[in-house]
């Protein structure tokens, strides 16, 4: 019987996210602060009061999701006990942190870079990403080959909900044909740009050297890497696929899939919101899984 725990990604936010986390000790206050200044932003009164609009931003909403699940996680001390750990797109650098793979200062100044290329490459060429359900994920990945633009799969979240993203006119016509072949929805999302598709290779190649710069060690538990939703321990290999992952999807569903099969009795979700649950009971709706609470 193991317990996974699991950490959100982008989306999960909400303003109040975090205040009581502030409060809970000296410890968990001295971190916050940190980021404060390691940010050169206090990015806890955006957390804590700002507007769902300012905490929106990719370069606010990224680090303080992170903030939100790493210091959640080493809040829980003693009572945080993984045997394994995997994270949602930017939920990976969360996983990783808490895994003691990396750094909890090293980690911040990853995610505050890798929002700020995301951030900058959306700004390249205007491009978007849509839901889309009730189609299988052959029917939507023949379809996203098919489309002469750019659009690809980006998020295999759960049996029946993709994400795909790509240029806006490569995310219009797949949803059209995706509609026509029978999906119940293709709902296009309010985020700033096509993330996990090759249009963030601008994005990859600015927090390429970032990531080669930081000491990653070996994770006290295996961690399940979004790019192919495998578990790695060794260090080099948790970098080359923490660069890979920008560009690639995020292969949910098979991470999920994969955890069961190698013994997850439990997954807890580390963070902000409950998506993470969600998708885990639509993968398998026998997984039992609970929210990190202090």
């Amino acid at each position: 019987m193991k317990k996974a725990y699991i950490f959100p990604g982008q989306g999960a936010q909400f303003v109040g996210m975090g205040k009581d986390l502030y409060n809970h000790s000296e410890e968990t206050r001295f971190l916050f602060e940190q980021a404060n200044e390691i940010l050169g932003f206090r990015i806890t009164d955006v957390m804590f009061g700002g507007t769902d609009e300012e905490l929106k931003q990719t370069r606010v909403t990224q680090p303080a999701i992170f903030l939100h699940s790493v210091i959640l996680a080493k809040a829980l001390g003693a009572s945080f006990e993984a045997d394994m750990v995997a994270g949602h797109s930017l939920g990976e650098f969360s996983a990783l942190v808490s895994a003691g793979a990396l750094g909890y200062e090293d980690g911040l100044r990853l995610v505050a870079a890798r929002a700020n290329a995301m951030q900058k490459a959306t700004e390249i060429q205007p491009s978007a990403m849509a839901a889309i359900l009730g189609l299988d994920d052959f029917t939507v990945e023949d379809i996203c080959q098919r489309v002469s633009e750019v659009v690809v799969p980006a998020n295999y979240n759960c049996p029946g909900q993709l994400v795909i993203s790509g240029t806006v006119a490569g995310v219009d016509s797949a949803c059209e044909l995706l509609l026509e072949a029978g999906a119940k929805r293709a709902l296009k999302l309010n985020v700033g740009g096509a993330f996990h598709s090759p249009l963030m290779e601008a994005a990859k190649v600015e927090l390429q050297a970032a990531i080669e710069s930081v000491t990653i060690s070996e994770p006290v538990c295996p961690i399940y890497q979004n790019v192919d939703a495998k578990a790695y321990t060794d260090p080099a290999s948790i970098k080359h696929n923490l660069i890979e992952q920008l560009t690639g999807p995020v292969r949910w569903t098979q991470t999920i899939l994969h955890m069961i099969e190698d013994g997850a009795s439990s997954f807890t979700e580390v963070g902000p919101g409950n998506v993470l649950q969600g998708l885990v009971k639509k993968v398998d709706r026998q997984a039992e899984t609970a929210a990190a609470v202090l």
